[in-house]
C-alpha cells in the first residue's frame, strides 16, 4: 500500500473521528513516533542513498509530511508504515536526482587494525554489491535484513503485495551472491 492510499478524503467528519483532529493531536503523536523511530529510518535511508546528510533530509521530510497530512490519515495506528513508505519514496527521489554512483566507505567498528582492515573491505564489498542490485531488489533486501520487518510490513511499504516481497528478496539474494562470488 502506497502512502497516498493511507490519507482519507479532505473533508473527513467533523466528529472526532480519524478525519478531524486538533494541531496539538498531530505533535504530540507526530513527536512520539520520531522519537521511537527516526533513529531506525534514518539508518534504513542512510543504507538506501549512502550519505548521512541525504539521509537526514529524506526523514525529516518524510515526518514533515506526516505531521501536514495527520488530520487526513485514516488509520492513525499505521502512521509508521506511511512514514516507512515516505522514506523510501524520498530515498528513490534522491537517488534519481543524484544521477551518480554510489560512493560511500561504511567502516566497521575496530577491534583491532586485522579486524578493521578485514571487516571494513567485507562491508564494502557488500554494500558495493547491494547497490548494484536494482532498487526494489534492494529495497527489499534492506528491508528485510537491516529493519527485521516482516514480509506483511515490506509489502506495506513497498506498495506490493507479500508474494512479490518474497520473491523480489530470492531474487536479490541470488543476484547479491552471483555478484560477490564472481568478483565483479
Amino acid at each position: 500500500m502506497d502512502s497516498e492510499t493511507v490519507l482519507a478524503e479532505r473533508d473527513g467528519p467533523a466528529d472526532g473521528t480519524p478525519g478531524d483532529a486538533t494541531p496539538g493531536d498531530a505533535t504530540a503523536a507526530v513527536t512520539d513516533l520520531y522519537r521511537g523511530h527516526a533513529l531506525g529510518l534514518t539508518r534504513l535511508a542512510l543504507v538506501m542513498v549512502g550519505d548521512r546528510g541525504t539521509a537526514e533530509d529524506v526523514v525529516q521530510e518524510a515526518f514533515a509530511g506526516l505531521y501536514r497530512r495527520w488530520p487526513r490519515l485514516r488509520d492513525r495506528e499505521r502512521a509508521l508504515t506511511y512514514v516507512r513508505s515516505a522514506v523510501l519514496n524520498g530515498s528513490r527521489t534522491a537517488l534519481r536526482w543524484r544521477r551518480r554512483p554510489f560512493r560511500t566507505v561504511h567502516e566497521a567498528p575496530v577491534w583491532s587494525a586485522e579486524a578493521a582492515a578485514m571487516v571494513g573491505e567485507e562491508r564494502r564489498e557488500v554494500m558495493e554489491a547491494l547497490h548494484r542490485l536494482p532498487a526494489r531488489q534492494r529495497e527489499a533486501l534492506v528491508l528485510r535484513y537491516f529493519c527485521d520487518l516482516s514480509a506483511e510490513e515490506i509489502a506495506d511499504a513497498m506498495g506490493v503485495s507479500p508474494g512479490t516481497v518474497k520473491s523480489t528478496t530470492s531474487r536479490a539474494i541470488a543476484a547479491l551472491g552471483r555478484i560477490l562470488g564472481s568478483g565483479e
